[in-house]
């Protein structure tokens, strides 16, 4: 299957990969064979990247970093205690009435589970879903980024567990943000604004007397926005001030608001959003936390069409765990951009001429 824009696709094309909402429901399953006013429909949803099928590449897999089962526990979950919390919006807690469920622990180690057993992981796009509220699916994404980032750090299933719901829980806060203000569909004022980071202080409220929750969690709410030069907030602090799982959490959670479709723009590409990131290395992220997650993510996903230096344009079929930024191409069209028959691939890690110049038409920064 390719990984294709949503305006490249064409009425008859079949989906490779099934679409779902926010709450997992299946909305289009694989197979299902696009029609212009479906197309249309999933352009005005957000959803502006699609995997359809193609003979050519239907030999790519894309592996899910956790299991059906999982996600399937995992997001009723998340959203039972975050409406739970929405629609208690400044309820004052008793210390013995914990919000918050014990299933997270149970989920957080099914997560860890899966992740150790899927072998040289790498972070990938790969969840296509209908934005209804995206705080359910970023909480995850999230978590998923950050548990695999720590586990390539080497910390051990205690500071895993730790870490992993620290990032499951950082945007709890939101919770008691008026959704009007999440979903708004546009720029936020400077009161909004005011208000959106209040989740933090929220965030920080809501977990550190919870006693199914680490109270190191309730700190990863608290410190999550913080940067490295003390431009963050909610208090300015700086570089060792903040900590260590805040940090990595400040990274992955910048990663997937930028990947991810939002009511008010449409996402990036992954090495657009890594672009970004490294421009902030050493000013608002640790350099040496930027060059681990550049080296963990997979920066052009299976599938996705991408434009070599020869002007040849192929697809992504394998990734290349020690080499990131080098992929294996499987080329489709030669330089003048007709069909080729004979198709070959290109495994860039040992054609060091050969780089990727575009990816989907948008150009890339070669330095990456």
């Amino acid at each position: 299957m390719r990984l294709l824009p949503i305006h490249k696709c064409k009425p008859g094309m079949k989906l490779g990969k099934r679409i779902c909402n926010e709450d997992g429901v299946i909305l289009l399953n694989e197979n299902f064979e696009l029609s212009q006013g479906i197309i249309n429909r999933l352009s005005q949803l957000g959803i502006n990247l699609v995997y359809v099928q193609d003979s050519r590449t239907d030999d790519i897999v894309v592996r899910e970093p956790i299991t059906d089962n999982t996600r399937a526990k995992a997001i009723p979950i998340i959203r039972s205690n975050f409406r739970r919390l929405m629609a208690d919006s400044g309820i004052k807690k008793s210390v013995n009435t914990p919000f918050l469920d014990k299933q997270f622990r149970e989920i957080m180690s099914m997560i860890i589970d899966d992740l150790s057993s899927h072998g040289e992981a790498m972070i990938m796009l790969t969840n296509m879903s209908v934005v209804d509220h995206y705080l359910y699916q970023h909480s995850l994404n999230v978590c998923i980024y950050t548990t695999m980032l720590g586990m390539n750090y080497g910390y051990d299933r205690d500071a895993l567990m730790t870490l992993g719901l620290g990032s499951l829980l950082h945007d709890i806060g939101k919770a008691q943000v008026p959704f009007e203000i999440l979903a708004k569909p546009g720029k936020l004022t400077d009161d909004e604004f005011a208000i959106i980071r209040k989740h933090t202080e929220h965030g920080y409220q809501i977990l550190k007397e919870e006693p199914n929750i680490p109270l190191l969690a309730a700190h990863c709410a608290y410190q999550h926005h913080e940067r490295i030069n003390g431009s963050g907030y909610p208090r300015g602090i700086k570089a060792e001030e903040i900590h260590e799982y805040s940090r990595w959490i400040g990274i992955t959670d910048s990663y997937d608001a930028m990947t991810s479709s939002r009511v008010y723009r449409s996402a990036m590409l992954p090495h657009q959003a890594l672009e970004v990131l490294f421009a902030g290395s050493g000013t608002l992220y640790d350099q040496d936390k930027i060059e681990l997650f550049r080296n963990h993510i997979a920066i052009y996903p299976l599938g996705v069409t991408v434009t070599l230096n020869t002007n040849e344009t192929g697809v992504v079929v394998d990734l290349n765990s020690s080499s990131p930024q080098r992929p294996i191409i499987r080329i489709l069209q030669d330089a003048e951009g007709n069909e080729l028959t004979q198709l070959y691939e290109v495994d860039l890690s040992k054609r060091l001429n050969l780089f990727i110049t575009s990816v989907n038409d948008v150009s890339i920064n070669p330095e990456l």
